[in-house]
């Protein structure tokens, strides 16, 4: 690792291309602690002290934020990535859309461009909606959290949320085309990570206090490294389906010939399952939030993390999520039709829909097992609030990305590594093999 670092330094387009990753997120961050004018921050900053475990909280977590104190930067994110995820199901069940995504580099940029659009159209009805709500919302002594409402400061919190997501949407991109890794998932890690420093003074003041002893502490470290361990190993984890192509004449020249294998992710999924999770079964306690009756306060309270009937749904639609968007995102008959197209075949297994059954089979295992790995990942931090009073979330959602960032993100260096001749991150023998 250390030599993988020394030898960054050797590559000045690869120094350019993190310092300018770096300058951008600072940006980002930057931005996130302007506020939007109207506001009184401290009331809007006490309210959200009372929406933890609600919708409104896991929105805040993908913000870094920005959502509590109601920056330009407020709605972060989410709405690119609910446009991503609608587009990505829409290609499914809209031909043209499909035929967009099979056309290459035209067509994706064709799907890009409509993403936008839908992202500027999910910002505005956001942004309109938290207007509303926030006329309507007081802190807990009663002081109201608008200081002037009407319709003057709802257009302008309605421009100001999306002209922030836009501008979010842009250093995304900025930062995947000039800088490295993904761009719109370095902004999402960005946000989580900066609760980071916050977490370990919380840790250390209870320490000195002696609600918790060095012991624990100890304990909880190893668990950490532990987990993030076996998020690496299953995240990085891979079925290789062998394949075999026949030997072809095309004119004069011989093709095919050759081994190769389809490789098949145990979490081919990724974060959509849980994000999907939460958003649905915190929804109605977003909404039981705002409105003052016995009934459904008690739906609220029934829907906090940590509760038995709140982690019993979060599981099964974790596991619903996984296997529905796996299936959406992943078609074996298209996957078998293509080998087949190309002479490819995998070994002892006929070409065609037998090869499709196969696929469609060992991704069915992969699937459930990865669900599994994902509820496993997503209850831990309610079980550890709930048993050992930790003070801050470790697991679920947040660290499954932090996780897969980070492991893309250094991947992607040592792939500007490799191609330049330098050692990258992993010793010399094992790189020697991958290639």
């Amino acid at each position: 690792m250390l030599e993988g670092l020394k030898n960054i330094s050797k590559i000045p387009e690869l120094q350019k291309r993190i310092l300018f990753t770096f300058f951008l997120l600072a940006v980002y961050r930057i931005g996130a602690h302007v506020p939007t004018p109207g506001i009184d921050t401290a009331a809007l900053a006490a309210f959200f002290e009372q929406a933890k475990g609600t919708l409104l909280g896991l929105f805040d977590m993908f913000a870094g934020g920005a959502l509590s104190n109601l920056s330009v930067f407020a709605l972060g994110i989410m709405p690119y990535i609910s446009a991503s995820i609608i587009l990505q199901l829409l290609t499914v069940a809209i031909p043209y859309l499909e035929k967009l995504s099979k056309e290459g580099e035209a067509g994706r940029r064709k799907i890009t461009q409509y993403t936008r659009y839908g992202t500027v159209v999910l910002s505005l009805i956001q942004g309109f909606g938290i207007s509303i709500g926030l006329e309507n919302m007081a802190g807990p002594t009663g002081a109201s959290i608008v200081i002037n409402t009407g319709w003057a400061f709802r257009l302008m919190t309605v421009i100001t949320l999306t002209a922030g997501t836009a501008f979010i949407m842009w250093l995304g991109e900025q930062i995947t085309e000039k800088g490295i890794g993904n761009g719109i998932s370095l902004i999402i890690f960005a946000g989580i990570v900066v609760r980071g420093p916050e977490a370990i003074i919380n840790t250390f003041r209870l320490l000195y206090s002696g609600e918790m002893g060095i012991f624990f502490i100890i304990i909880l470290i190893l668990m950490m490294v532990l987990v993030i361990g076996v998020i690496v190993f299953v995240e990085s984890g891979q079925r290789r389906i062998p394949v075999q192509y026949a030997k072809r004449v095309v004119g004069r020249k011989m093709y095919g010939g050759q081994s190769t294998h389809l490789p098949l992710k145990v979490n081919s999924a990724g974060v959509i399952p849980p994000i999907f999770a939460s958003s649905i079964i915190m929804f109605p306690a977003t909404i039981a939030n705002f409105i003052p009756h016995p009934w459904m306060k008690s739906v609220a309270s029934a829907m906090i993390p940590g509760r038995v009937g709140y982690e019993l749904l979060y599981v099964a639609f974790i596991v619903f999520f996984c296997f529905f968007y796996t299936a959406v995102t992943f078609n074996p008959v298209d996957v078998a039709d293509n080998m087949k197209k190309y002479g490819g075949y995998v070994p002892g297994i006929r070409p065609g829909k037998k090869t499709a059954e196969y696929i469609d089979d060992v991704l069915t295992k992969l699937t459930f097992g990865g669900a599994i790995y994902v509820s496993a990942v997503c209850v831990l931090p309610s079980l550890l609030i709930s048993s050992f009073n930790v003070p801050f979330y470790f697991g679920g959602t947040a660290l499954l990305i932090v996780v897969g960032v980070a492991l893309d993100t250094a991947g992607q260096i040592e792939t500007h590594l490799l191609t330049r001749q330098y050692e990258g991150f992993m010793k010399k023998g094992r790189i020697a093999r991958r290639r």
